[in-house]
């Protein structure tokens, strides 16, 4: 399992639509991460500090955890099955760990207000993480043997095709995320 810290918010040119896009922690291997427009609006209000007059949906979830004596750990991206990622929020309760199914949206945007790490697993960035360079296209297979994820089958490459063509069609002029 790797750490992931919110690299940007964007807007795929094609579609208009946003995604977040995630890295490692200690590495440069991005997660992209397709999301709704009011959840996307939800996790960049909270990193930039912007207040809204009544609390949104997340803010609600986290204060109903907290209010009920729980604690948000950690969210982890757990899966990615049919090109849908799949997430958990973990919850400490009375010295119980619960795992929360979640939407990666909702959990990043839950993770933000609580201030915890958000995670994914090793199988999910070796299938779906990829290597940018500075101007955000994806880089070639051009690192050693040992850098790079196991090969991916051609039916999982056909699956993941919809990850690559958004990233072909970022607007990387509108990056304006949290430095």
């Amino acid at each position: 399992m790797r750490e992931l810290i919110i690299d940007s918010i964007r807007v795929g040119l094609r579609h208009y639509r946003r995604v977040v896009v995630l890295r490692e922690k200690e590495a440069e291997r991005y997660l992209t991460i397709w999301v709704g427009a009011d959840v996307a609006d939800a996790i960049a209000f909270r990193l930039q500090d912007v207040s809204v007059p009544r609390p949104q949906s997340h803010d609600l979830m986290l204060s109903l955890v907290q209010e009920l004596g729980g604690s948000v750990q950690a969210v982890i991206v757990n899966n990615l099955k049919d090109d849908t990622f799949y997430a958990t929020i973990q919850v400490q309760k009375d010295g119980q760990l619960l795992e929360i199914d979640s939407r990666p949206s909702d959990a990043i945007a839950i993770a933000v207000r609580a201030s915890v790490p958000i995670y994914a697993v090793d199988e999910v960035l070796e299938r779906a993480g990829i290597l940018l360079d500075e101007d955000g296209e994806e880089v070639a297979d051009n690192e050693s043997a040992a850098d790079q994820p196991p090969p991916v089958s051609t039916e999982e490459l056909e699956k993941l095709s919809a990850f690559r063509d958004f990233v072909s069609g970022l607007d990387l002029d509108d990056l304006g995320g949290p430095a």
